[in-house]
């Protein structure tokens, strides 16, 4: 999820629907789906409810399955009624620009796997405020709301697990000094940082988990966030991951609802790894998003 959580006041929308929806669609690329498939050529897009705005999170389908172009990418998330394709870098908004769409949340500019040098490690700040910077500067100049931050991986040297480990203490205390050194060029332009809790219990894949992580802790996360305490700084509460790590999704919420308001007027991302039709999986998840 992306910006602060929040629910409109209507009481046919209910944090649990909501979840279940949110949980189902998160496996929808392994349930048993039709086999019809939208054309980029068919009428107009599906009249959602357009209560939760959704998104499509773009590395998911170029990466895996039919590899769609970001061409492509778009054209489905007009057919499916989305606003958005997200991470996304700057030079490529054009792109979703000609289609009408938004990036719901943009990358942080870091090469690589970019939840790798983070934060939490001083020898990365310099970098990470620079290139962060210029991703603030385009967010403004483009309207896009929000760009993504990590705490990064708990090594000294970052792609060296034999280097040592950082303390969670001194950890935590380098992501509040890193994120300070930035916040207030955020709070300047009026784009919100939104920093990752990701898990690192699964190893199957290296985009389901992320072994060494330390922000693997969402109540450490959070942490965090509260001691920078700016309006431009919060949490991206990916479902996914607070499931794997903590579960009791809805206690959580409530948990943080100083960082992940109550009600919800940002954007929910569909980030799943399609394995079998992938239009067909995202079909359906928009659709069970739609509450």
């Amino acid at each position: 999820m992306h910006e602060p959580l929040e629910f409109p006041p209507d009481s046919r929308l209910s944090r649990r629907r909501l979840l279940r929806g949110l949980a189902a669609a998160g496996a929808a690329s392994a349930l048993s789906l039709p086999a019809t498939a939208l054309g980029a050529t068919q009428a107009q897009p599906p009249q959602l409810r357009g209560r939760i705005r959704q998104s499509i999170v773009f590395w998911c389908f170029n990466t895996a399955g039919e590899r769609w172009s970001l061409e492509r990418t778009c054209q489905v998330a007009r057919e499916l009624g989305c606003q958005s394709v997200e991470i996304v870098p700057p030079e490529d908004w054009g792109v979703l620009q000609k289609h009408k769409l938004t990036c719901a949340i943009a990358p942080n500019g870091m090469p690589g796997a970019p939840f790798v040098r983070g934060y939490n490690n001083p020898r990365y700040h310099e970098e990470l405020n620079t290139r962060l910077r210029k991703v603030i500067d385009a967010c403004a100049e483009a309207r896009v709301p929000n760009v993504i931050a990590f705490s990064g991986y708990k090594w000294r040297d970052a792609d060296n697990p034999n280097s040592g480990e950082i303390s969670r203490g001194d950890g935590a205390d380098n992501c509040v000094k890193g994120l300070r050194g930035i916040v207030a060029h955020a709070e300047k332009r009026g784009v919100t940082i939104c920093m990752e809790h990701l898990n690192t219990r699964d190893s199957s894949h290296p985009m389901k988990g992320h072994p060494g992580y330390q922000g693997d802790d969402l109540d450490w996360m959070a942490g965090i966030i509260r001691r920078v305490a700016s309006p431009r700084l919060k949490l991206l509460f990916d479902i996914y991951h607070v499931q794997i790590m903590h579960g009791d999704l809805l206690r959580r919420i409530e948990q943080n609802r100083e960082i992940i308001a109550v009600k919800y007027s940002g954007f929910v991302g569909q980030e799943f790894i399609p394995t079998r039709n992938p239009l067909e999986g995202l079909r359906q998840a928009v659709r069970l998003c739609d509450v």
